[in-house]
């Protein structure tokens, strides 16, 4: 391979990367797709259609497997999952955070340690819906999260119990 070829590789290889979806954090996110039924696969496709673009100033990203019932935004992502299970740390005496409405509730070791990841559950909604947040955007995103998402959780799925 001559000198100029090389170049015409490299600036391709570069031009690649600056293209949306192809530099770090572009790509696809790997979710867990849980089992639904028909009526709860038709209801969170409903949540998934009424989600923000946009989440804390983070863009909205694919995910894989790209049917899952789920969705993510930025790098590191922030992923949702609808389908999810309740937390085994939940119990009739655990309480929650209330967002714009939504009791939402996080294990007590994840709300101590600012340093570590976060998963937020709304747990009197069914199905039940997780949101990973990752540390990066605590502690001023965290609440930020739940507040955006708090809209679509209440217009689209079923309240069976408010979270104390």
């Amino acid at each position: 391979m001559s000198v100029r070829t090389r170049g015409v590789v490299a600036s391709s290889v570069l031009l690649l990367l600056a293209l949306p979806g192809c530099s770090g954090g572009g790509g696809d996110v790997p979710v867990d797709a849980p089992s639904l039924g028909a009526d709860e696969l038709a209801t969170c496709t409903k949540l998934l259609d009424a989600l923000p673009p946009t989440l804390v100033d983070e863009s909205s990203r694919p995910v894989t497997p790209a049917d899952a019932p789920a969705a993510a935004w930025g790098d590191p992502p922030i992923t949702l999952t609808c389908g999810a299970a309740v937390p085994p740390e939940f119990n009739e005496f655990s309480s929650c955070v209330v967002a714009d409405g939504v009791g939402w509730f996080v294990p007590e070791a994840q709300q101590s340690d600012e340093s570590s990841d976060i998963t937020w559950t709304a747990i009197g909604y069914r199905p039940v819906v997780s949101v990973h947040v990752p540390a990066h955007y605590r502690p001023a995103a965290a609440a930020g999260v739940i507040a955006s998402l708090a809209a679509p959780v209440r217009e689209t799925l079923r309240l069976e119990q408010r979270c104390k």
